[in-house]
């Protein structure tokens, strides 16, 4: 088994090659607080700090490259500075940025999101998965006339008060810093592998939506029991209850129509941001137009005082995030973006477990799509998303805790050492990822677990 004290020798090393990142680390926490701009960029003893990108490829401040698996927390599926959906936003910056107005842009990404998404009847941007998902809720309460929402253990759908609830475990804690109780008790969660509690919750009458992360918690990570997807679309068919996909990350990369259409499974409304607009800020609602309709002004009396939908927002569906996003999904209509990404993703997967084995390391390499995560120091029976679903698969709790908190840390000091980025003790891939950078990591992760021995990280 694993231990997590990080070695003097590990951060010695990890110090002295990335001086330049601990220098800035160290300015930031003056003005930044926390010293960082997002949570999942935390890193131990400090993180990196990048000066460019180019393709599968960042450089941080001290000149070294990396492949880089967190490629824009995975809105970057044509990977960085990619020269149409950079030539596009150059042309766009000279005509403006922001109109406070309509423009054709935005109607032509709305089009390509109803011609690629199944579930779009009606499509409204925000300016981040979070506010999307927000505005969903809104849409779905209106709808409904109901107050609740319910969401499964561990899956994220952003930071707002009412989503949080259950992403960590122990996913019973229902305590978050600064959210209100009255807030965290709209919102019901359960374990996504109880048909029979979910049925029976829905029928106190009170949840206006279901929210699900198609993948499985966490892109995967915790995958979904075998046919989940489509028994909760019976369910809440039954139920007359909203099922929401959050298509945040699996949007566009799953495949063209993301999740939904590489499972076979329709919800009534799905949220989306990350590829949806090419690496810019940006998300969007989409869904049946009977939902969507309470976004509309009607001349209907009463309609606009007691039933619109209220949805403002200074940045949603701004020029240059259209721009990148149009010619980013442009690109992600052709199938085989997906396949060469799920591809080198396979071969990511295969590899590392194959190190695994030869070295006689407990751990494996899991994922679906084009993602992958690794956890070590835990025997695991099988090697897919598919096939952890089993009831003999790895507990949910040891899953969510094998990031950076735990041995995912010291892995990324020694990967990053090697000259890898992972995101989250695992991370997502790009078209611009090729064979030769799956062996380049491959070999980084055997001198990364010869590392983690000599420290005594590892058996």
């Amino acid at each position: 088994m694993s231990t997590i004290t990080v070695s003097q020798d590990l951060i010695a090393a990890y110090a002295g090659q990335f001086a330049g990142s601990q220098k800035r680390f160290d300015q930031a926490r003056a003005s930044l607080a926390g010293g960082i701009a997002h949570d999942g960029r935390y890193l131990k003893p400090f993180p990196l700090y990048i000066d460019h990108a180019d393709g599968a490829y960042k450089w941080d401040v001290d000149g070294n490259k990396l492949i880089d698996y967190a490629i824009g927390h995975g809105s970057l599926i044509l990977g960085h500075s990619d020269p149409e959906v950079t030539a596009a936003m150059h042309e766009q910056l000279d005509r403006g940025t922001h109109y406070s107005a309509g423009h054709e842009m935005e109607i032509r990404w709305a089009e390509q999101v109803q011609q690629m998404i199944p579930s779009a009847g009606l499509v409204r941007f925000t300016a981040s998965g979070t506010e999307a998902n927000l505005l969903a809720m809104r849409l779905a309460r209106a709808y409904t006339g109901r107050p609740g929402i319910l969401k499964f253990d561990g899956h994220f759908h952003g930071w707002s008060d009412y989503l949080i609830k259950g992403e960590k475990p122990p996913f019973e804690n229902s305590h978050q810093p600064g959210v209100p109780g009255d807030v965290l008790r709209t919102v019901a969660v359960l374990p996504p592998d109880d048909l029979g509690a979910l049925e029976e919750r829905l029928t106190q009458g009170d949840i206006a939506a279901i929210m699900v992360e198609p993948s499985g918690a966490s892109w995967s990570m915790i995958p979904l029991p075998d046919d989940f997807l489509q028994n909760v679309r019976e369910i809440a068919t039954r139920q007359n209850v909203v099922l929401l996909f959050d298509e945040v990350i699996t949007g566009f990369r799953w495949a063209p129509g993301g999740a939904q259409e590489r499972f076979g499974v329709m919800p009534d409304m799905t949220t989306l941001a990350k590829i949806l607009a090419g690496g810019m800020p940006g998300g969007a609602v989409a869904g049946k137009a009977e939902i969507m309709e309470h976004l509309l002004f009607k001349d209907e009396q009463g309609w606009n005082a007691t039933k619109k939908v209220g949805h403002p927002g200074t940045f949603n569906g701004n020029p240059l995030a259209a721009t990148a996003g149009s010619m980013c999904l442009k690109r992600c209509e052709n199938p085989e973006v997906q396949q060469h990404c799920d591809s080198m993703a396979a071969k990511l997967r295969t590899g590392l477990n194959t190190v695994l084995e030869n070295e006689g390391i407990d751990g494996c390499a899991w994922g679906e799509s084009s993602v992958f995560h690794i956890i070590l120091g835990h025997r695991c029976m099988n090697r897919t998303a598919a096939d952890l679903r089993s009831p003999e698969g790895i507990d949910p709790a040891t899953l969510k805790s094998s990031g950076k908190s735990g041995l995912g840390n010291p892995l990324a000091l020694a990967m990053a050492l090697e000259g890898v980025d992972l995101f989250n003790a695992g991370g997502l891939l790009s078209v611009k990822h090729e064979e030769q950078d799956i062996d380049f990591t491959i070999e980084a992760f055997t001198n990364s677990i010869a590392r983690l021995r000599s420290g005594r990280f590892l058996a």
